[in-house]
């Protein structure tokens, strides 16, 4: 897209809801660049309803330039419903699975995304659900729900966890998250461990040498945590790779966590170990399918603790990720791209 001087693109946040659901989010960046058009819905699953938006929403004869979604699943033949004005889709956030990257290469589309505005928000929900094992919060406050005041009046009857000395294992957590996840960690007094496909520390990485920080083998690590936490992106190669084969390996009273993508862990699977007792718990911040179907046993499987995917959705993180947005926009319209994933 050529600078402009007078003309302002043409704009589409396709499912705003879910990013500004509050109305708290300040929008001006963008709109000093766009002409920018909020579709105020949280998520489409609808082909003809996606289709319908981009094509019409914007008015009669206007036709988005860019279309900004936010973790909405973009099909190959939605995206070829698309105007032929469209020139940029923008995720607002980190993972692009979601989206025809190929067929908009072909196109001549640019994709482009936000590979570091959540580093913080989503690291800090890691921790959050192993401060909140080590002291069984939640099953205290179930029983308190339910009536029950025994641990106030009688032995207590919950096990409780002293985090230091523990190992959290991160599978693919040497990038950014899983580096703040260790530096946390670390503060706390745990140990850390850490897989990768290369099975080494990228170089210059700032735990490189750290005696508490250890490259284990995926299956080695499994065994050894008494946290595991998922941070590797979803691809042909782990989509279900963490399976009741995987899991059965961990330790009876171990926790799994999940805040990179739901599909990663066969929750199917995952279900009938929790059901088994192979391991104490697992917390869920993305699930398979999101939101779970109404009927799936996750919802009520004892010991598994849900979110829905509020890693990334503090008021800070929603702000950065859309200032972050224009500025991914204010480069395309200058002619020099950034963030660009085909």
């Amino acid at each position: 897209m050529a600078s402009r001087a007078s003309t302002k693109p043409i704009t589409l946040i396709l499912n705003a809801a879910r990013i500004n659901y509050d109305n708290k989010i300040n929008l001006s960046r963008l709109s000093k660049l766009c002409s920018v058009y909020e579709h105020n819905v949280d998520y489409m699953s609808d082909a003809n309803e996606i289709v319908h938006a981009v094509n019409n929403f914007c008015g009669e004869g206007k036709k988005p330039e860019i279309v900004i979604t936010k973790e909405m699943e973009i099909t190959k033949s939605v995206f070829q419903q698309f105007p032929s004005s469209v020139k940029l889709i923008c995720e607002a956030g980190t993972g692009y699975n979601n989206l025809p990257i190929k067929d908009a290469r072909e196109r001549g589309v640019s994709v482009c995304n936000i590979p570091l505005y959540s580093t913080d928000g989503v690291a800090h929900m890691v921790i959050t659900y192993m401060l909140n094992f080590s002291c069984s919060f939640v099953p205290q406050q179930q029983m308190l729900w339910a009536g029950d005041r025994s641990n106030f009046t009688g032995p207590f009857t919950l096990p409780l966890r002293e985090l230091r000395g523990k190992t959290i294992g991160l599978i693919g957590g040497s990038g950014n998250i899983g580096t703040c996840v260790t530096n946390v960690s670390l503060a706390l007094g745990l140990n850390v461990a850490i897989s990768s496909r290369s099975g080494r520390l990228p170089a210059g990485h700032p735990h490189e040498g750290n005696p508490n920080v250890r490259m284990l083998p995926l299956d080695d690590l499994l065994r050894e945590s008494d946290f595991v936490s998922v941070h590797c992106p979803l691809n042909d190669e782990t989509r279900g790779s963490i399976d009741g084969e995987k899991i059965r390996l961990m330790k009876p009273t171990a926790f799994l966590i999940n805040t990179a993508r739901g599909a990663i862990i066969n929750e199917k699977e995952l279900i009938e170990c929790m059901k088994e007792n192979v391991i104490a718990g697992a917390g869920l911040d993305v699930q398979e399918v999101e939101p779970p179907a109404s009927d799936s046993e996750i919802w009520n499987t004892p010991n598994i603790i849900l979110t829905p995917h509020i890693g990334w959705r503090s008021i800070e993180t929603r702000q950065r990720v859309m200032d972050m947005v224009a500025d991914n926009i204010q480069a395309f319209i200058e002619g020099k791209p950034t963030n660009v994933v085909n």
